[in-house]
């Protein structure tokens, strides 16, 4: 299933935004799995999984039910975008300009990186608490600056090195969640471990939709992880690596979590509830915890470098960035998150949930969009050099079915969301389970097919120009 290139690849990423040729693709289709297993065994999922029990009330049966029908519905968007890295070779934000245009795309791009960003700070406050729960003496705000620096020395490295730490944590990291599991559930602290909380119609809609919104958060990057995989890589077997890992090591992380707080007396927080919980062993976890995040972290960072080189070259498309470029580009993310986050630690998790709920919303549309145009419309043929141009080649600055398409992907959202901006009324009748998600991809997806197909110009560009990947 696996395939690898015939050349080794160098330990730093010389690549940035650009086409990955044939001679530089390497890598096994089987490290998807691990990146994303690995990399989801970490604090973050862990504090969001506990929300169903701790904000939502369920109890553990049916937190656990809602855990897993989100992360394995929300998992199949994520991975049908990772199956795209080794048929275009390109980063995900960049291909989006085959279907927005080049600068029609620019809107998705600054919401990815803001997205991105928001992840980098949060998991560095994370990791901060995390190192100060271990060691006393180390203040949190010199574990996020310890947390950050870790994280960015990886994602300077770039994308080799993160596929081989992830490669270790898999199973580092899976043993001792299962560790972990075997201990809580053996030194429960609580006599209503199986009672407290019930079954609630909003609060079980609720957590269905955090866990597949979790998976939806990944889909601007996933294919940043498989670009460099040969392009003869089969589209089933990127797809499963990546969906099986996701959505395995996510639902665990969730479970984990809820299973802590339950375990635990009411009202504490989520990692101090690990920490108790898991007793005698409960530094070595925070410790796993620690290294964890702050190896994933370093994608957050990758991310969003890339979405910010994208940006610019978007406007200085004679500049060539190189790995220098992002190196320096990384320091200065780095540095700005590491001053937001020493000075919002204290509510600084709360925050990033809220940023999260109200990027999605914007971000649905476009998974929707982009899936519909790679597997339904072009069928995996995109004109790679158009991509690159200034004015956007055969797709143009502006594709005008794509943006109708995703305003109106927005628009129906409206009435169904619930973020810390705006309830809407059909999500305040039903107690504030938040469906936009769902409207907007039922809605946005048969809208966008049925704009580009009808659309005489429109399908004549996929006929148009040298045609680079396919299925």
């Amino acid at each position: 299933m696996a395939t690898s290139a015939t050349t080794s690849a160098p330990l730093i990423e010389k690549h940035t935004i650009g086409y990955v040729p044939p001679e530089d693709r390497h890598g096994k289709v089987r490290d998807l799995f691990t990146l994303w297993f690995g990399g989801n065994i970490a604090p973050l999922p862990i504090v969001t999984g506990a929300l169903g029990v701790q904000l939502f009330h369920l109890n553990l049966v049916w937190g656990i039910v809602a855990i897993l029908v989100g992360h394995l519905v929300g998992g199949v968007l994520m991975a049908l975008h990772s199956a795209q890295g080794p048929q275009m070779g390109i980063p995900q934000m960049i291909q989006s300009r085959a279907q927005f245009g080049s600068l029609g795309a620019l809107l998705v791009v600054l919401i990815a990186g803001v997205m991105y960003i928001g992840f980098f700070a949060s998991n560095i406050v994370l990791a901060g608490k995390s190192l100060h729960g271990v060691v006393d003496s180390v203040p949190v705000p010199v574990g996020i600056v310890i947390g950050a620096l870790g994280s960015g020395i990886i994602g300077i490295i770039g994308y080799r090195f993160i596929h081989v730490l992830n490669r270790i944590g898999t199973w580092v990291l899976g043993i001792g969640i299962v560790v972990g599991f075997g201990y809580i559930l053996t030194h429960i602290q609580t006599d209503d471990f199986l009672t407290r909380g019930s079954f609630n119609i909003s609060g079980w809609l609720a957590t269905v939709s955090l866990a597949a919104l979790w998976q939806i958060a990944f889909a601007p990057y996933v294919s940043d992880y498989s670009r460099y995989l040969p392009a003869n890589v089969p589209v089933a077997a990127t797809f499963w690596t990546t969906y099986l890992g996701s959505a395995l090591g996510s639902s665990l992380s969730f479970v984990f979590g809820a299973v802590a707080v339950l375990a635990t007396p009411v009202g504490m927080d989520t990692m101090d509830a690990v920490k108790l919980a898991t007793g005698a062993i409960g530094p070595l976890m925070l410790v796993l915890f620690l290294l964890s995040v702050i190896s994933h972290n370093a994608l957050n960072l990758y991310g969003a470098v890339l979405s910010l080189i994208t940006l610019v070259q978007t406007f200085a498309y004679r500049w060539i960035p190189t790995a220098k470029s992002r190196a320096v580009i990384s320091i200065i993310v780095l540095l700005a998150c590491c001053f937001a986050a020493v000075g919002a630690s204290a509510d600084f998790i709360g925050h990033f949930v809220d940023m999260v709920l109200v990027l999605l919303v914007v971000l649905v549309p476009w998974t929707a969009i982009n899936l519909i145009d790679f597997y339904a419309i072009h069928k995996g043929q995109y004109d790679i050099g158009s991509i690159f141009q200034v004015d956007g080649g055969i797709y143009g600055r502006y594709n005008p079915q794509a943006l109708l398409a995703y305003a109106i992907g927005i628009a129906v959202q409206i009435p169904f969301m619930n973020t810390p901006l705006y309830v809407g009324p059909v999500s305040a009748h039903i107690n504030g389970a938040d469906l936009s998600w769902v409207v907007g991809l039922l809605v946005t997806s048969p809208l966008y097919f049925w704009l580009a197909t009808r659309d005489s110009a429109y399908r004549r560009r996929l006929t148009s120009g040298k045609l680079a990947g396919s299925l």
